[in-house]
C-alpha cells in the first residue's frame, strides 16, 4: 500500500494518553535489534523522516516504510535535537547492556571488591544513559556531568557497600537484594544531579502546539522525579524476583555442580525481565509531560495569562527518558 498523501509521520501511531499506547510504542521504540544496524541505515532513516516532515516522500515508499523509518529514528536520535545518540545510551541498548551488568550485579555480591567493580560499571552505564536521554534544550557542562557521575557512584558504592557489611549476618536472601538498594539510591541521585540544569534554571516548556512559553523549574522537578520512578521500576522485578528464584535453585544438587553457569544464567533471566520492564518502566508516564499553568512558578503563570489569558491552560514538556 502506498503512503497516503499528506502523511503526518510525527501523529502518535498509539494513543500516548492510555498506558497500552505508551507500551506498544516504547515495545517499538527499545526493540534491542535496531541496535544491531549500521549508523548508514539509520541515516536512511533519518533522511525519510525528514523528506516526509517536508512532503516530499519518495515515489512508491509505503506507510510501512514509512512507520518503520519512524522506529528507526525514534530509537535512535534525540527528540530535542535530532542529532544521533551514542549506541550505549540508546533505550534500545537498555536490554542487552542491563541484562549483562545487572546478571553480573547480582552474581557478584558476595566479596566488597566484586560489590564496587559491577556497581561503579553499573553506574558509569546509568550515567551515560541519563546523559543520552536528558533534555537537550538544558545543557550540561563537563564539570557538572563529572560531579554527577562521582556522586551517584559515590552513593552506590557507599550503600552496597554498607549494607553488604550490615547484611553478614542477616538471611542470604536479603544479601542478595543489597545490589537493588544501592541501584534504587544511586538513581535517586544520579539523574537528577545529570539533569542539575533543569532543577536549577528550568525546563522549557511550551503550548499544546509546541510554542515556547519559558522555562519552568517546578515542571522540571515533576518530570525528573517521573523519570527516576520508572528507572527505579525498571530494574525492580530482576532484582527482587531473581534473587528469591536463584535462591530456591541453588539448593539443588545440579545447580550446585554447575555454578560456573550462575552467571550467564542470571544475565539471561535478566534479560527476559528486561524486555518487558524496560517498554513497561519508559510507559508509566507520557514522555511529553503536562503540568496546569495554575501549578507553575508564579512569575511563570502571570506572564502566560497575561499574554494569553485564559486560552492555556496546561504547558507542555519533553520529561526525558
Amino acid at each position: 500500500m502506498e503512503a497516503v498523501k499528506g502523511f503526518d509521520i510525527d501523529a502518535p501511531r498509539w494513543d500516548q494518553s492510555t498506558f497500552m499506547g505508551r507500551l506498544k510504542h516504547f515495545f517499538n521504540i527499545t526493540d534491542c535489534r535496531t541496535a544491531l544496524l549500521p549508523d548508514s541505515r539509520l541515516d536512511e532513516a533519518k533522511v525519510l523522516v525528514e523528506s516526509c516532515r517536508a512532503g516530499s516522500v519518495p515515489p512508491g515508499t509505503t506507510e510501512e516504510q514509512l512507520h518503520y523509518a519512524k522506529k528507526l529514528y525514534d530509537s535512535a536520535f534525540h527528540p530535542d535535537t535530532g542529532d544521533r545518540m551514542n549506541l550505549i545510551g540508546r533505550m534500545s541498548f537498555q536490554v542487552p547492556g542491563g541484562m549483562a551488568i545487572t546478571g553480573f550485579m547480582l552474581q557478584f555480591y558476595r566479596t566488597v571488591p566484586a560489590v564496587v567493580f559491577w556497581q561503579w560499571v553499573n553506574q558509569s552505564f546509568n550515567a551515560l544513559v541519563n546523559y543520552t536521554n536528558r533534555n537537550a534544550a538544558s545543557p550540561i557542562t563537563p564539570k557538572q556531568i563529572g560531579v554527577a557521575y562521582v556522586t551517584a557512584t559515590s552513593t552506590a558504592l557507599a550503600t552496597a557497600v554498607g549494607l553488604n557489611l550490615y547484611t553478614k549476618k542477616a538471611p542470604p536472601l536479603v544479601a542478595r537484594w543489597v545490589p537493588f538498594a544501592a541501584v534504587a539510591a544511586a538513581n535517586c541521585v544520579n539523574i537528577p544531579m545529570m539533569r542539575q540544569q533543569e532543577i536549577l534554571h528550568g525546563i522549557a516548556v511550551t503550548d499544546e502546539d509546541g510554542n515556547k512559553l519559558g522555562h519552568s523549574r517546578k515542571a522540571a522537578v515533576k518530570g525528573i522525579t517521573q523519570v527516576v520512578i520508572s528507572r527505579v521500576t525498571m530494574a525492580a522485578p530482576g532484582m527482587i524476583i531473581l534473587p528469591i528464584i536463584m535462591q530456591r535453585l541453588e539448593k539443588h544438587r545440579f545447580m550446585q555442580k554447575i555454578t560456573f553457569l550462575h552467571g550467564p544464567l542470571q544475565v539471561m533471566m535478566v534479560g527476559v525481565f528486561l524486555i518487558f520492564m524496560v517498554p513497561a518502566a519508559c510507559s508509566l508516564f507520557p514522555q511529553r509531560c503536562s503540568m496546569a499553568v495554575s501549578k507553575l512558578e508564579p512569575e511563570l503563570r502571570e506572564s502566560i495569562i497575561s499574554q494569553y489569558g485564559e486560552q492555556i491552560s496546561h504547558v507542555y514538556f519533553n520529561k526525558g527518558l
